[in-house]
């Protein structure tokens, strides 16, 4: 039997935190159609279930043509169960707008019990959605029969103790000894699998489609395929588009041209319907100012998307203005003296100090 477990896809996002309108509305339709996708993939490859751990969609306002189409991919698949716990982000009723029964191969779960449904006379999918009010008896209300394949849905933090802020925290030591062999939760958006215990492991799918670049790499979701009581789990990437994020390191040597160089050098492989953002870091001259508009001349055509960030630090020869009688050696002395400031702090103040004495433009 074959399950796929995802999560946290977050259907009708904005996705304008980084991108225009017109590129943020392509992006919040692609990840409806790569729901899409990933339900036709399933129907193609013979996937009995699918566990969707929380987070479907991203906000209590949903478009109701987005809850259509994944409405839509449900019923059109019949021979697909498709488990629905809802996260905390979960707080739109995916129902509402509904004028009948709900479809037969949609099962959901409750903050009441846990839930639990039977494959195969062997294999059990349980789950239960978590609360402040549950989270403290909810390992041990789970009673699991060890004879059968046990897969457990939850959504929330992992954590190998109780916090003092019981809400969405996964206790993962309370877990373990519970007959569990695959623990398929949902809340942090990168792939993560681990042991749980000597009997189970555990696993975060990860996202479907990176929104952000704190969601870079490769997104996707799990594949379960169960035989003969064994629990075999592959990570399948699927996302239309992947966000990267690269650093390039600069030091007082390098030219623009050097930079430009190494920039290419970090990109070089990635293909041009991604999303990049490049970081430069290290220090340079005071003298030195580096052509960003260059750098993003060179880049912003070439992928869906192009961010720039500079965190460079300027480098301060302190030693060539210990005798400068003029201005700006005074003033460079002066904070050099301040012991209040931190050596980052300095140099920034010192890099915009001249500039403004010797009348450049700055830009803050």
């Amino acid at each position: 039997m074959k399950i796929i477990h995802t999560a946290d896809l977050h259907l009708d996002s904005k996705m304008e935190s980084n991108l225009d309108k017109e590129k943020a509305t392509v992006r919040r339709e692609e990840l409806l159609h790569t729901f899409q996708r990933m339900v036709e993939y399933a129907s193609l490859h013979e996937v009995r279930v699918i566990m969707l751990s929380g987070d479907v969609f991203d906000k209590p306002h949903v478009r109701k043509s987005a809850k259509q189409i994944v409405l839509d991919a449900i019923c059109e698949h019949p021979e697909i169960d498709f488990m629905y716990l809802q996260g905390n982000h979960d707080k739109a009723d995916f129902f509402s707008d509904m004028n009948r029964d709900l479809p037969e191969n949609i099962r959901t779960f409750s903050e009441d019990e846990w839930t639990s449904f039977e494959y195969d006379e062997d294999i059990v999918i349980t789950g239960r959605e978590i609360t402040k009010d549950n989270n403290k008896t909810l390992s041990a209300s789970l009673v699991l029969d060890h004879s059968k394949v046990n897969i457990v849905m939850l959504h929330g933090q992992e954590s190998d103790y109780d916090g003092a802020d019981k809400t969405e925290v996964i206790n993962l030591n309370a877990l373990k000894n519970k007959n569990i062999d695959y623990l398929a939760l949902g809340h942090i958006h990168s792939y993560k699998n681990e042991r749980l215990d000597d009997r189970g492991e555990y696993a975060y799918s990860g996202c479907l489609e990176g929104r952000g670049f704190d969601e870079c790499g490769e997104k996707g979701f799990v594949l379960l395929d169960i035989k003969d009581h064994k629990v075999d789990s592959e990570f399948i990437p699927f996302a239309k588009r992947t966000l990267h994020e690269e650093t390039v390191t600069v030091n007082p040597e390098m030219s623009m041209a050097d930079i430009v160089s190494e920039a290419e050098e970090k990109v070089k492989e990635i293909p041009s319907g991604d999303l990049v953002k490049i970081v430069l870091s290290g220090n340079k001259d005071m003298d030195f100012d580096i052509d960003l508009p260059r750098i993003k001349r060179t880049f912003e055509d070439r992928f869906f998307f192009f961010k720039l960030k500079d965190k460079t630090k300027v480098r301060v020869d302190y030693e060539k203005f210990r005798n400068d009688k003029s201005l700006k050696g005074e003033f460079v002395r002066l904070i050099e003296d301040d012991e209040t400031l931190s050596e980052e702090d300095r140099g920034l103040i010192i890099e915009l100090g001249v500039k403004a004495i010797m009348g450049e433009e700055i830009d803050i």
